[in-house]
């Protein structure tokens, strides 16, 4: 029986059996027994008023109406000479709310919660909202797995009908999980299964990735890992038949124990492809499902098989193009045979593409990066490549693209492209620092979409102890409507060799040049441009002696014109975040013979990124370069090739690696190769962040001179270890901590290495 319904009744029952008397004509309401709450306010809820006659059902929907406020603890009603008098007891208010205890949590974030159970300074107290915010306190410490939490309420009467409210929160320790069992498995072991999940007991690295935490959602994540990798092994009719999660006594230990269900292991018996269609031919749909007969069953394959017969529908324009991969099970011989039902529908074109969100950017520079027109078929890879497009213009910080049917016609959608702009310039004067660098001043004004049309405007000033730049650059990367890019530069660059260790000399080059930039396709630029450049070479005591003779033979000033031709392809998901995708490069320098110098440098490079899971990714990069002179010249010694340090192999002084002089000093190479291998993954803690990343690496590369020069080659280096890279507000921060690996005395080592700054 609930008691505290029965305490709620006796009022009414006790009024009830008051009035059961004659009824009279109220002449007059009298309230008695407030403190705070205003006459006219009980008058408000009265359902009686003046002239009216009382009886035994008004006078009990009288009493219901003034509890239901919630203001009063008791309410009872008399008569006095046909006055009503109403009695009442107010509830107390709440004086004040006090936290005690709490480490894990904001008070004020607490405090806010508190009112939203009706629990603050100044409102009424509810005994119910009391216990409410009790248990709501509670469940935030289960939820971050501390179930030996203990809050005790202290209610304190005050003056005027208050009081004061106070939680005393023990929160304990976090409860941890010492076991998990796995029972009904024999296909794979209990140590293979556990170690496809995220639970864990405790080890060497919970405290980070506090995956021996248990929660709810994290065990229904774990549970889904397990269902998918053997529905994808060909475990048909496997299941979870239960889950018992234990706590101990003490409430520090918790055990999970799963029941599982395998079932027999299934082949693919027949694949076959039915409907009604005349889009494209059954074989060639066969060509796009991802098994055969006697293949082992996988959701995986099926799913996948699924989604490419769709989006090749897509890609001609029918976009509810509908496919079903019907099951027929033979438990007997523990066969399945799918048949995919495919129904290509209506086809579809795109009526108008709408974009919003751009206050800045024009139309246009949004729009001629799209590859889905209007009026033309829906096209899903088409819509794929014009978001991907957009997204790289690096204009904005988000871009969604949705299809919206069109009412009333079943061929028409509309695209709605919505963007959300984020600054594209930059004016700065600030400081940044590096391991090779030092102390760095820079300056400078960049605007990356000028005045909206996407043309690129930037102007630098660096100063370092090794390169102090002074230049100017414009792009526009649409100076033809089929998207051929014209740039101009204007520079005058000192490089202070002395400050690196490599062979002692100085630099000065003033120069300027034009380039662009023709697409071949989506993904592939051919890159060309004309330069001219004066150089000025500065010498030292410590300058080898074939420095000297080059000198002696050119002279300390230069002048050259330099051509350059290109080809890049690129088809990355993201220039900042990738994931997935490859990037190639390979380009050609050379000096014209009218030039006073004749040389020539290749250089290829080739990165392909793999992703492994949702966040993790494999990356993979290779560079080599080759360069000699022509004519019976020899390759500019400031021209060589150099390696070590961020960007090459790390762990090793920048510029270190390759033939020595006899000071020790690096005097770079005409080749190079340089090979990175790159395990990439989000800092714990910042998952969804798209800005900081970590991962674990390992270098290798060489630099090589001249084989009729002595020494030509100090042979290859390699380092392995850990790196951070992050996209700060004050510019890109790279850190690294690399391990020298079968290093050698003469080697420079150098295992932090880190560059803050960068901005241009």
């Amino acid at each position: 029986m609930d008691f505290k319904k029965l305490a709620g009744l006796i009022p009414l029952l006790y009024a009830a059996s008051v009035w059961a008397i004659e009824p009279f004509v109220i002449k007059d309401i009298r309230v008695e027994g407030i403190q705070r709450t205003e006459a006219g306010t009980v008058f408000s809820y009265l359902p009686v008023k003046v002239g009216d006659t009382l009886n035994d059902d008004q006078a009990s929907a009288a009493i219901r109406a003034l509890f239901s406020t919630g203001f009063f603890k008791d309410v009872s009603l008399k008569a006095e000479q046909g006055m009503l008098v109403v009695l009442v007891r107010e509830r107390p208010s709440i004086a004040s709310v006090e936290i005690n205890g709490v480490k894990d949590f904001p008070k004020d974030q607490l405090r806010d919660n508190l009112k939203l159970v009706g629990l603050a300074e100044g409102r009424i107290f509810d005994k119910s909202a009391l216990e409410k915010a009790e248990q709501e306190l509670k469940r935030q410490y289960v939820a971050r797995g501390k179930y030996g939490v203990s809050v005790k309420t202290t209610l304190t009467e005050l003056e005027r009908n208050r009081v004061a409210v106070s939680f005393n929160v023990v929160e304990g320790e976090v409860s941890k999980i010492r076991q998990i069992n796995i029972v009904g498995n024999s296909a794979y072991s209990e140590e293979e299964l556990l170690d496809m999940i995220k639970l864990s007991t405790p080890g060497m690295w919970s405290w980070m990735s506090k995956n021996d935490q248990y929660s709810k959602q994290k065990l229904s994540a774990d549970m889904e890992t397990i269902r998918t990798f053997y529905l994808d092994s060909g475990y048909m009719e496997f299941a979870i038949e239960s889950t018992q999660v234990s706590i101990s006594p003490d409430k520090k230990n918790i055990f999970i124990t799963l029941n599982i269900s395998e079932g027999p292991k299934y082949t693919i018996s027949s694949v076959k492809v039915a409907g009604q269609q005349t889009v494209f031919p059954h074989d060639e749909i066969r060509k796009l499902i991802g098994l055969k007969s006697g293949d082992v069953f996988s959701r995986k394959a099926i799913t996948l098989s699924t989604q490419k017969i769709s989006e090749r529908f897509g890609d001609e324009g029918y976009a509810f193009a509908n496919v079903n991969a019907v099951p027929e099970l033979d438990k007997e011989k523990h066969q399945v045979g799918f048949t995919f039902m495919v129904d290509p529908s209506q086809r579809v074109y795109i009526r108008r593409i709408n974009v919003s969100g751009n206050t800045k950017t024009r139309d246009e520079v949004i729009r001629r990066e799209f590859r889905q027109m209007e009026s033309g078929w829906f096209a899903t890879e088409k819509i794929k490549k014009s978001k991907q497009r957009v997204d790289r213009l690096g204009f904005f910080s988000s871009v969604n693209v949705e299809t919206v049917p069109i009412q009333g016609s079943k061929d028409q959608m509309d695209l709605n492209v919505a963007v959300e702009e984020k600054s594209t310039g930059n004016l700065s004067i600030g400081a940044g620092i590096s391991s090779n660098e030092g102390l760095t001043f820079m300056g400078g004004v960049s605007q990356s979409n000028l005045f909206g049309t996407g043309n690129t405007l930037s102007a630098q000033i660096n100063t370092s102890k090794v390169n102090q730049i002074y230049s100017v650059s414009y792009t526009n990367p649409y100076y033809t409507d089929d998207g051929v890019s014209r740039g101009f530069d204007i520079y005058k660059r000192r490089t202070n060799a002395t400050q690196l260790a490599v062979s002692q000399y100085t630099s000065d080059n003033l120069g300027g040049g034009v380039r662009f930039a023709v697409p071949l396709n989506e993904d592939e630029t051919i890159h060309y441009g004309l330069a001219a450049e004066q150089t000025t070479i500065g010498l030292t005591a410590l300058s080898p002696a074939r420095f000297t003779d080059y000198i002696n033979t050119f002279g300390a000033t230069t002048e050259n014109y330099i051509g350059t031709i290109g080809w890049s392809r690129d088809n990355r998901d993201s220039a900042i975040y990738t994931t997935e995708g490859t990037v190639q490069r390979a380009f050609t320098e050379a000096s014209l013979p009218v030039s006073s110098q004749h040389y020539v440098k290749l250089t290829y490079q080739h990165q392909w990124f793999y992703p492994l899971s949702r966040d993790v990714t494999f990356m993979v990069n290779g560079e080599t370069g080759v360069a000699k002179g022509y004519s019976g010249q020899i390759l500019p010694f400031f021209k060589n090739f150099y390696a070590g340090g961020v960007g090459s192999v790390r762990g090793y002084e920048p510029s270190s690696l390759g033939p020595r002089d006899s000071n020790n000093y690096s005097l770079g190479g005409t080749k190079r190769v340089i090979g990175n291998a790159e395990l990439l993954f989000p800092m714990p803690g910042f998952i969804k962040e798209k800005s900081v990343r970590l991962s674990v690496f390992l270098d290798g590369g060489a630099v090589f001179g001249d084989p009729t020069q002595v020494p030509a080659s100090i042979g290859l280096r390699y380092s392995t270890g850990v790196a951070l890279t992050w996209f700060s507000p004050v510019g890109p921060l790279k850190l690294s901590y690399g391990v020298p690996i079968g290093e050698q005395p003469q080697d420079k080592l150098q295992r932090i290495q880190f560059t803050l700054g960068t901005l241009f």
